[in-house]
């Protein structure tokens, strides 16, 4: 088994040039270590939890939108989108509009969650389910999204730094993503929701400044012409007749439409419903002020879309979908060879602008992994030890959650290394659909039942938390992700009789299904009386109260 991703060191020596190299790796690790000063002085010393998880439910509609635009920014998005689009065209746009959707998703769902005054996927499903057993089904999920998607970053940056500093050799990339990897559990040890906050909000002006200035460098080439830009996009790209027409994207070219629209229900949903923007959600001040926050995140990620779009077309363009392709298979290093060639080579602006586009991956890597991080361990603190703190008689539960906090983002971050480390060989990218296939399963259907369905119940609950759950894995292993086809982890095998890349045309039906089902057929009738919780959901407060909380 050879490495998945960078091929090609004299082709990366090349991209970026020796003597811009050690100019870009300076201003790099002086960004690092600038970025971890800053956020141990935005760091709080907070002993209750309400205040270090949420902020104290302190922050403003403005402020929120744009911490929850910086969400949807990751370094999967940020270099795996423009490489798709240079290299499949149509099939890499369709998946980069997927972020914008989800957010109008989340629109509809977000003032519910804020009103409903819960904030971690334990909190939620409590909401209809008494007893440990929901608590303990929201944990598991929550673990198993969160570390796959923490696995895939800190590799997706092990490999972009790989890129950065000229080298593609298995074992360089390997201490590359260890030693990104332990930054980034530093940044996460430390960081709380206010801090992680303030660096998501720099982060999203800083990345759309960096990729509009690359985008119009680009366009400058081409006299300002998006039409040429496009053309030669086309051009040179690897299928010239088929680069804008869907079926170029080669994990999809079996049973095409069904594998799009999977994919497609599969990453809208799931991310929707993602840990972290659920936590960030219950930050809002008020229900109402959430679906202000949601509506000022759409528009931001909406440019940030666009941007992402151009990119990826301009780095066809400039580039060369060949070219891209000899360095990188996947098209990850494509942000940065198009800032590499937009410029001339041994000028300041070249290596500046080739360490600005680093610097956001890194920045894009380390509030995206610190945010996962944090909000499984917010949801394994809160879900799990208070409530058995309060069952063995202990008087400050507050103090243990808080002091469980730390402890479990750095054992979260540094299992995320070494899977990363451990897998670096395979091509593993498809845990992160997997992942959110399992969001998309197993908390999206709890969520609308728990919200809109009188007879909804703890039995239903159950079952559809594990029943989809049990499919997701299943599914998954018998996928052609897996087995069967050159670009899975085990190629030689033939063990892929599920047909599809994603189990979610099966299992998000199915969790529906017997979600439905557990409820008719249980004798307990709903723990919580539905009309409190409507009420809540609705209007922020219980039957009888005052003001919304």
């Amino acid at each position: 088994m050879t490495p998945y991703l960078l091929s090609s060191d004299q082709g990366i020596a090349a991209s970026i040039g020796s003597g811009a190299r050690g100019p870009v790796i300076t201003a790099f690790l002086v960004f690092i270590g600038l970025s971890l000063l800053w956020l141990i002085t935005l760091t709080t010393k907070e002993d209750h939890p309400e205040k270090l998880y949420l902020a104290g439910r302190s922050l403003s509609p403005l402020f929120n939108g744009f911490a929850m635009a910086g969400e949807q920014i990751s370094v999967i998005t940020l270099l795996t989108v423009p490489g798709a689009i240079a290299l499949f065209g149509y099939d890499g746009y369709t998946a980069a509009i997927d972020g914008l959707i989800t957010l109008g998703v989340l629109l509809l769902l977000a003032q519910k969650i804020r009103n409903s005054g819960r904030y971690t996927l334990g909190g939620l499903f409590g909401l209809r389910a008494s007893g440990t057993a929901p608590r303990i089904a929201a944990a598991v999920v929550t673990l198993i999204v969160t570390l796959p998607l923490i696995t895939i970053q800190l590799r997706a940056a092990g490999i972009s730094a790989a890129f950065l500093i000229g080298m593609s050799a298995s074992h360089v990339q390997v201490i590359c993503t260890v030693l990104m990897g332990c930054l980034v559990v530093c940044f996460a040890a430390v960081g709380d929701l206010r801090g992680t906050s303030f660096m998501q909000v720099v982060k999203v002006p800083l990345t759309l400044l960096t990729l509009a200035v690359v985008t119009l460098l680009a366009l400058g080439k081409f006299d300002w012409d998006p039409e040429a830009l496009l053309t030669a996009a086309v051009n040179d790209s690897v299928a010239p007749d088929d680069y804008l027409s869907p079926g170029l994207w080669v994990f999809s070219a079996d049973l095409e439409p069904l594998n799009a629209l999977s994919g497609h229900v599969v990453v809208i949903l799931g991310t929707a419903v993602a840990p972290q923007l659920i936590l960030r959600v219950g930050a809002s001040r008020t229900g109402r002020s959430a679906r202000r926050s949601m509506s000022i995140a759409t528009g931001l990620v909406g440019a940030f879309v666009l941007l992402l779009t151009t990119t990826g077309f301009a780095a066809a363009a400039v580039v060369g979908s060949g070219t891209i392709r000899s360095v990188d298979a996947m098209g990850q290093a494509s942000p940065i060879l198009l800032a590499a060639g937009v410029l001339p080579d041994h000028s300041t602006a070249r290596s500046a602008l080739i360490t600005l586009v680093a610097c956001v991956a890194f920045l894009a890597v380390l509030t995206t992994v610190t945010s996962v991080a944090f909000a499984a361990a917010v949801s394994f603190a809160h879900d799990v030890l208070a409530p058995r703190a309060v069952r063995t008689g202990r008087s400050d539960t507050s103090a243990g959650e808080v002091w469980a906090l730390r402890p479990g983002v750095a054992v979260l971050c540094l299992a995320g290394v070494s899977l990363a480390v451990a897998t670096h060989r395979y091509p593993v990218e498809f845990l992160v659909t997997f992942a959110t296939c399992v969001a998309a399963t197993c908390v999206f259907p709890v969520l609308l039942y728990s919200f809109l369905w009188r007879g909804f119940n703890r039995r239903g609950l159950l079952w559809s938390v594990y029943g989809g759950l049990l499919l997701c894995v299943a599914l998954t292993v018998f996928s052609p992700t897996v087995s069967g086809t050159a670009y899975a982890v085990w190629p030689e095998a033939e063990f892929n009789w599920y047909p599809l890349q994603s189990p979610g045309l099966v299992s998000v039906p199915a969790a529906f299904f017997l979600g439905w089902l557990g409820s008719i057929t249980s004798s307990e009738g709903s723990a919580r009386d539905f009309q409190h919780v409507e009420h809540r959901v609705l209007t922020g407060h219980e039957i009888g109260a005052g003001d919304p909380k």
